[in-house]
């Protein structure tokens, strides 16, 4: 601020100046012009009737009420009709010409000379002047805009303060917006809003914390307790083939939680899906629906796949995410009906899969977090053993890598469970 006061002041300073320099010798020009005029025209009109004393009076009158002046008339013989001052030894401005006299006779020289010490001392005052006043107009501007600066920061750093409240362990807090000026309240709206999407991050980071010791802690307790009971007595061969088989199940359990975790850590790092073009998405889904006969069987349900389309997709990973939501409509499904694969096509570039099922509905507080890793929406965990809670996470995993989302609806006894994919 104070560089810029000092350019701005200096030029404006500058160009003052330069004005009036300029002026005034465009003054002192016109007075030399007036005088030159004068006493040309004087000298030129002398004939034989004047003497010389009356010409220094007349010469005398020209340069009257002009101390400032001084001349020197020679005749043409070297005689010095008039003098004043002519030879100057301070500042001044000459000129030296030639008049006829008589417009016959020889000529007269004169040197005129003008002297400058009061305009430059005129000069140097306002050159002192400008600068005295550009530099303590800098300081002044300088000072009182440090001020204002520091007063205008005085909320910044009512702020700073109150973030600095903000620990981990109190994500809940939100910076008070009251009292502080309308450019900051932008800043605060989205520091708040960070702070609520932390504060939900860090939740659910701790809520998945746990989900995970639970579900790893229950097969590492069954393998540590079926093989301290194995130990404990001599078994045969075939009560150990028993045991290991049950451990082996768990073991099974465990590597199944740890590559899904696995997967989702990819798919949250921003892995993409590996797009090729599938010329039957209901083919696709068909293939599914026949690896999950036997347990569809089971569940005395039926499966069929509405709608088709090609796509670009990956197939691999689409394939995994209508096993996931068969696997969860299986579960859930009613009985001797039927459970749909739907597919369409959103637009040119988006396609819709989803997996319809008739069984009990979910309460509408529920389906905002079925996606979460680990929910629930039975809290006793009935089906703990079968069931680890990733499956639907995986699926909007899935939808992400695809540039798209999952989506979920439950009403009137029939949910609907689906992602929506983008092709480009």
């Amino acid at each position: 601020m104070a560089v810029l006061t000092v350019i701005g002041l200096g030029l404006v300073s500058a160009a003052v100046y330069a004005v009036l320099a300029l002026t005034l010798l465009q003054r002192q020009d016109e007075t030399l012009d007036q005088k030159q005029a004068a006493i040309a025209q004087l000298l030129g009109e002398r004939g034989p009737g004047h003497s010389v004393a009356e010409l220094q009076h007349l010469l005398s009158d020209v340069l009257a009420g002009h101390a400032e002046l001084s001349l020197r008339v020679t005749a043409a013989n070297g005689e010095v009709i008039f003098d004043k001052a002519s030879s100057p030894t301070w500042p001044a401005k000459q000129r030296s010409f030639s008049v006829p006299v008589a417009a016959s006779g020889p000529a007269t020289k004169v040197q005129l000379a003008l002297d400058q010490r009061s305009d430059d001392a005129l000069l140097q005052r306002l050159a002192w002047t400008l600068a005295c006043t550009a530099v303590g107009g800098a300081l002044a501007v300088s000072a009182g805009a440090y001020w204002l600066v520091r007063r205008g920061l005085v909320p910044l750093h009512r702020l700073v303060d109150q973030t600095r409240l903000v620990t981990a362990h109190d994500l809940d807090r939100r910076l008070d917006g009251s009292g502080q000026p309308m450019e900051l309240q932008p800043l605060i709206e989205q520091f708040n809003a960070l702070l609520g999407r932390l504060d939900g991050a860090y939740r659910q980071m701790e809520a998945f914390n746990a989900d995970v010791a639970h579900e790893l802690n229950t097969p590492l307790a069954t393998l540590i307790s079926s093989s301290e009971l194995a130990l404990r007595r001599s078994r045969s061969a075939e009560e150990m083939r028993d045991v290991l088989g049950s451990n082996l199940e768990e073991l099974h359990r465990m590597a199944g939680i740890i590559s899904d975790m696995l997967f989702l850590s990819h798919a949250d790092s921003g892995s993409d899906a590996r797009r090729e073009h599938v010329d039957s998405l209901a083919h696709l889904a068909s293939e599914v629906i026949d690896f999950h006969e036997a347990a569809l069987h089971e569940a005395e349900l039926q499966a069929a796949v509405v709608g088709e389309t090609a796509a670009q997709v990956d197939a691999r990973l689409l394939r995994r995410a209508i096993s996931n939501l068969l696997g969860n409509a299986t579960r859930y499904g009613r009985k001797g009906t039927t459970v749909t694969v739907r597919i369409s096509r959103v637009d040119a570039s988006s396609v819709a899969v989803a997996v319809e099922n008739d069984g009990p509905g979910i309460a509408p507080e529920h389906l905002p977090r079925l996606f979460d890793r680990f929910y629930r929406v039975d809290a006793a965990r009935a089906d703990a053993d079968r069931n680890h809670g990733l499956g639907l996470a995986i699926v909007a995993a899935i939808a992400r890598m695809h540039g798209g989302r999952a989506t979920a609806e439950s009403s009137g006894g029939t949910t609907r469970v689906g992602l929506l994919l983008r092709e480009a």
